[in-house]
C-alpha cells in the first residue's frame, strides 16, 4: 500500500507519498488517466526527501468529481424506509438488479480532513454517512481508497426521493481523507468501518460495520457508473452506508464526526471533520 496525501503549502497545494512530497507538477488528475500497473511503478519511483509537514486538505482536485452509491447495506435499506413518507421505494432499489448511483459533489466543494461539514439550515433533521470511497481511474480500474462523509438531510429526502440531490448536494456535503491509499481492491474488501459523533467532546453516537456487508460487489457499483459515462481524469465513487444513527439523533453544530477504518495490515486510517 502506497498512502497519498495533499497538503495546502504557501499558495498552492502539494502531494506526497508516504509523508515526503512528490515533485511539484505531480497532480492526481494526469496520475488517473494510467493504469493500475503503471500508476504503482510510477509512485514507487518517484523520489520524495521533503518531508510533508503542511496542513491536510481534501485528497482530490477541484475538477474531479465524487458520486454516490444509496442503500447498498440492509441498515441503510431500513432506515430510508423508517424515514419515508411514500412507500417502500427503497426496498425496491435494495433489491433491484440496478443500483442507486447520483452525483454527490465536485472536487472544490469537498471538505478535507479537519475541515468543517455543514448541516441545511432548511432540514430538522441531519446525519452523517461514514462510507468506503472507491478511488477510479479512467480505465474503470479500482486504484485504492479514501474516507467519505456523505452528509444526509434525512428529513428532505424523506418527505420525497426526488428531493435526494437537495438532501445530498449542498456546501459542506462531502468530506474525503485523510489521504488515498493506493492497494489492489482485494486489499481492502471486508474491512470495518466505525463512526464515533462527539458533543462537547463526548460521545453522542457510535457505530460500527464492516464492509462484508455490503450487498454489491465494487466492480458492480463501478461498472453500472461508467456505463455511458466517462471519466477522464478518474473519479470517486462512495460506496454507501451501514452505520445510522437512530431517528432520534441529529447532528448539531459544534458536534465532530470522526470515521475510521483499520487495513488487513492494521493500519489505521480516520477522517475527522467538525460541524458547522
Amino acid at each position: 500500500m502506497i498512502f497519498l496525501t495533499q497538503h495546502a503549502v504557501p499558495g498552492v497545494t502539494r502531494w506526497a507519498a508516504q509523508g515526503y512530497y512528490l515533485p511539484a507538477g505531480f497532480n492526481l488528475s494526469l496520475l488517473l488517466t494510467m493504469q493500475r500497473a503503471g500508476i504503482y511503478a510510477l509512485l514507487r519511483t518517484l523520489p520524495g526527501t521533503e518531508k510533508a509537514e503542511d496542513a491536510l486538505v481534501a485528497p482530490i482536485e477541484n475538477d474531479q468529481e465524487v458520486w454516490a452509491c444509496g442503500v447498498t447495506y440492509l441498515r441503510s435499506r431500513d432506515a430510508r424506509k423508517a424515514e419515508s413518507q411514500v412507500g417502500d421505494v427503497y426496498q425496491m432499489v435494495y433489491e433491484a438488479e440496478r443500483p442507486e448511483i447520483f452525483f454527490k459533489s465536485i472536487g472544490w466543494r469537498v471538505a478535507g480532513y479537519g475541515e468543517p461539514v455543514r448541516i441545511r439550515a432548511d432540514s430538522a433533521w441531519n446525519v452523517p454517512e461514514p462510507e468506503m470511497t472507491l478511488v477510479v481511474n479512467r480505465w474503470q480500474e479500482i486504484i485504492g481508497f479514501t474516507l467519505g462523509n456523505d452528509m444526509s438531510s434525512r428529513s428532505i429526502e424523506g418527505e420525497n426521493p426526488l428531493y435526494l440531490p437537495q438532501a445530498k448536494i449542498y456546501n459542506g456535503a462531502c468530506a474525503l481523507g485523510p489521504g488515498i491509499v493506493i492497494a489492489d481492491p482485494d486489499e481492502i474488501r471486508d474491512l470495518p468501518i466505525r463512526m464515533e459523533i462527539l458533543r462537547d467532546g463526548a460521545p453522542a453516537f457510535q457505530g460500527e460495520t464492516s464492509l462484508k456487508n455490503m450487498k454489491r460487489r465494487y466492480e458492480e457499483l463501478v461498472s453500472y457508473l461508467f456505463r455511458e459515462t466517462d471519466f477522464p481524469e478518474g473519479v470517486f465513487v462512495m460506496t454507501g452506508t451501514g452505520i445510522v444513527p437512530p431517528e432520534s439523533f441529529t447532528l448539531q453544530a459544534g458536534d465532530v464526526v470522526r470515521i475510521q477504518t483499520v487495513t488487513h495490515t492494521n493500519e489505521s486510517f480516520i477522517l475527522e471533520n467538525p460541524v458547522a
